[in-house]
């Protein structure tokens, strides 16, 4: 009797494990998105705006150094790149602090903001692994009204880089 016991926990630990597999995405433990002010993804994430599989992953926004999109070239996060999907904007003055979140730290090359495909601020990352925050005061003087603002955080050990968007109201 202990031997069927011990085959039959097995084989239930077994059948189990695709089970939990099943039951849904988790927030991966990997990599970083910005979360002040509130990034496209961040409002997926607190469902502040409905949103596909960025939901779940808000720090998962991770694609080939150089884009200009919001959702990194990721197809399944293309729910980001929709300028119509009733983003929250939020109210800035001209000096704005952006606070990157990490969940995995990689070394950095840098990180770089954008308006309109305009380089606005550039940020050496020293290629060195970030604290689980880092924040940029940035400058936006030159800008008024509504801007999306692309955040990009590229990686020193890696072809790739994570990419958030941020719409603000500047004044």
């Amino acid at each position: 009797m202990p031997r069927k016991r011990t085959i039959l926990a097995a084989l239930g630990g077994a059948a189990l494990a695709p089970v939990l597999m099943l039951v849904g995405p988790g927030i991966a433990s990997a990599h970083g998105y910005v979360n002040s002010p509130p990034s496209r993804q961040a409002q997926c994430a607190d469902g502040t705006v409905s949103c596909g599989d960025i939901q779940w992953e808000p720090q998962s926004v991770e694609g080939p150094k150089g884009l200009h999109s919001c959702s990194g070239g990721v197809d399944r996060f293309a729910d980001l790149d929709d300028d119509s999907k009733g983003w929250k904007v939020t109210q800035v003055g001209s000096q704005v602090t952006f606070t990157w979140v990490f969940t995995a730290r990689h070394r950095t090359l840098d990180y770089q903001y954008f308006i309109g495909g305009t380089e606005v601020a550039n940020f050496s990352g020293n290629d060195s692994i970030p604290p689980e925050t880092v924040s940029h005061q940035v400058d936006l003087s030159g800008y008024s009204g509504q801007q999306k603002v692309l955040a990009v955080w590229n990686i020193a050990d890696t072809d790739n880089a994570f990419y958030a968007c941020i719409d603000l109201n500047v004044s």
